[in-house]
């Protein structure tokens, strides 16, 4: 049996690759072999840090008797959801309008053709086995009903998958979100809905920027609620820093323990920008920890960031979820003693009875101890002993749109706070990947270890990318930043949006799929209209260039639809569309030294929606904000400027200070 996963670029199929199961990757090749033996497909769409996907692993596709059922009857072809999001939105549609609700691992049947006729997520392994001989009989005995119920379901995929009509966001449609959003917010427990519940990470950043931009104190509360609950809780990592993907409960006690890289991206910049509305210094410490936790857990000897650490950690034989994660009140006065554990037990919420199984608990910080200095001694032995135990494995794999957030945040962050590390960190990580993913001018997908796979880069990457680039430019001053911006968002619009003006997540020359996806709704990380509308209106506020501004308003439009019925999933459109409704302030420093630095503390202080900046020397080539901008009597100055149109320059703080709030 050939080993088609041995050469993988994706930690997930590598974990495949030795398995019985005869697995394919996805391609041509196997549908055309599909036809030949005039059998279906097994599609199973996963990804390396799912929890229910090791499950099904080892109790499925590592068992002989499930693979020589799957062996003879099927071609079976596995996908990583994280390097082709595009085949995985396609079939995650056609389960959510087949079974109601959607999940990982996704486990469809198609017809040779790639119409689905059965879908479905999790299957414990007698299912699995009983639904495999129910379809061979099927196929067998009653194969026009199959091909033409696989047929109806992909023709009607194709009419739920295409975009809905263009839809304003005007300043009316953002007060309506925010009140939307108001009447889903969980008062008592911060974040919104019930269990489970995820990080609201481009709701967060909507909520902030509609504060700066009417003063709704509702809607920054919601925003601080929602943060200081999460890092509060089991959700965040009170010990080495960053978020886990969800909780299972709606207090924000359990999580599920992955720890995905888009996540943290997303949370350092929102507990940055909270920091920057309000000073509190737990957005502060969050920021900052999240921001290290990345460089140091997901940074890959190449410069760039892996996609996750795993929920569940390999020990005595066995995949337990979240191992190294929980403690026991036993174990904490194990590594410190009995008083400092039982006082390390009462802080951080760990009991007898636990909060996951086995009597073990997450750790949770409700409050921060009077003594800074214990606890950061009792944390660092915590933290240490914790290292020592089995760690969950890496999915090293660097994902270009995930990259993007990472290196937006960083450099956000870095530049907020005065870490020139973390720009260091963000610059590293761009270089990386333009180096690496974008062959022959066209952006693809993912690499590991520095080489690059076939998976072509989906909207959401050039958006994101983007995104962190223009980030990369104002924290920086470099132009090279802002042109690699461009030239990727210009290849996005060429290639993404067709003669109509629509939008679409693949490229008009990708492989054709089942339908051609056109995803209005945030999931984890910002949908690729959306993506592609925040960095449109930065570039365009820091170019000046109509003609970006007006795709963006494009762009935002296409979003408008599901971000007035579902402000939930909309959020980084509702932040973007900000951001249009101020008409963003532009701010160039020109100078250097003491003077100039101050002045871009200032400006980078500003919670202005949507401001963009750089500082540099005047006239500095390629940057347009900076064109023009001479010193003013010798010293550094800022400009304060609104559709290229700038007020009389300012040399003191003081001034500037009011020229960004008036």
């Amino acid at each position: 049996m050939a080993n088609r996963l041995a050469a993988s670029r994706s930690p997930y199929l590598l974990q495949h690759a030795d398995n019985p199961v005869d697995w394919w990757e996805w391609g041509p090749e196997a549908f055309a072999e599909a036809r030949r033996r005039d059998v279906p497909v097994l599609l199973s769409v996963g990804y390396s840090a799912c929890h229910w996907c090791h499950v099904m692993a080892h109790e499925s596709f590592e068992d002989e008797e499930v693979a020589e059922v799957v062996n003879a009857h099927y071609v079976a072809v596995k996908v990583d959801r994280e390097e082709r999001p595009d085949v995985d939105a396609v079939y995650m549609a056609a389960t959510t309008a087949l079974t109601g609700q959607g999940g990982w691992p996704m486990t469809c049947l198609l017809t040779p053709e790639g119409d689905p006729f059965f879908a479905g997520t999790y299957l414990p392994r007698t299912h699995l086995l009983g639904l495999l001989a129910n379809a061979t009989q099927v196929w067998q005995d009653r194969r026009a009903e199959v091909l033409a119920s696989g047929a109806h379901v992909a023709a009607r995929l194709r009419e739920v998958t295409g975009p809905p009509p263009a839809t304003p966001l005007p300043a009316e449609a953002l007060d309506r979100a925010a009140t939307r959003l108001r009447t889903d917010y969980d008062e008592a427990r911060g974040g919104f809905g019930g269990a489970p519940k995820f990080p609201p990470s481009m709701v967060l950043e909507f909520l902030l920027r509609h504060h700066a931009r009417t003063g709704s104190p509702d809607a920054l509360a919601m925003a601080r609620g929602t943060c200081t609950a999460m890092a509060r809780g089991g959700l965040y990592d009170q010990l080495a820093g960053g978020f886990a993907r969800y909780c299972v409960d709606a207090e924000w006690v359990v999580p599920h323990f992955e720890k995905m890289l888009y996540d943290n991206a997303l949370l350092v910049r929102a507990y940055a920008h909270l920091w920057r509305a309000t000073a509190d210094p737990l957005a502060r410490r969050v920021a900052l920890e999240s921001a290290d936790f990345l460089r140091r857990d997901l940074g890959t000897p190449e410069g760039a960031f892996a996609s996750a650490l795993d929920a569940d950690t390999e020990a005595e034989g066995g995949s337990h979820e979240g191992l190294t994660y929980v403690w026991t009140p036993a174990q904490l006065v194990e590594v410190l003693g009995p008083e400092d554990g039982a006082r390390a037990g009462a802080l951080l919420s760990v009991t007898d009875a636990g909060t996951v199984e086995h009597g073990a608990s997450t750790l949770q910080l409700r409050s921060d101890p009077e003594d800074a200095d214990w606890w950061a001694g009792v944390r660092r032995r915590l933290l240490a002993a914790r290292r020592a135990r089995p760690q969950p494995a890496r999915d090293d794999k660097v994902v270009t749109g995930w990259n993007g957030l990472a290196v937006a945040a960083l450099a956000d962050a870095g530049a907020l706070f005065g870490r020139r590390d973390l720009v260091e960190a963000a610059a590293r990580a761009a270089n990386h990947v333009l180096a690496t993913h974008d062959v022959d001018g066209v952006l693809r997908r993912t690499s590991r270890a520095g080489a690059v796979s076939s998976a072509p880069a989906v909207l959401e990457d050039h958006g994101d990318l983007a995104e962190g680039l223009l980030a990369l430019h104002q924290a920086t001053g470099e132009a090279r930043w802002l042109t690699a911006a461009g030239d990727l968002l210009d290849r996005a619009l060429a290639r993404f949006v067709d003669a109509q003006g629509t939008v679409h997540d693949t490229a008009h020359d990708a492989p054709a799929l089942l339908a051609r996806p056109a995803n209005r709704s945030d999931n984890a990380e910002p949908s690729g209209a959306a993506a592609l509308a925040g960095a449109l209106v930065g570039y365009a506020a820091l170019t000046g260039s109509p003609r970006h501004r007006e795709a963006a308003e494009g762009a935002l439009a296409a979003c408008g639809a599901v971000a007035t019925r579902e402000p939930r999933f909309a959020g980084w459109a509702l932040h973007v569309a900000g951001a249009v409704v101020a008409a963003p302030l532009q701010v160039a420093v020109a100078g250097e030294g003491p003077g100039a630095a101050a002045l871009l503390a200032r400006v980078r202080a500003s919670s202005s929606p949507g401001l963009v900046h750089v500082a540099g020397a005047p006239d500095a080539p390629g940057v347009p904000l900076l064109a023009g901008r001479p010193l003013v009597g010798g010293a550094a100055a800022a400009y304060v400027c609104r559709g290229f149109v700038c007020e009389r320059p300012v040399t003191e703080v003081a001034d500037l200070d009011a020229a960004l709030r008036g």
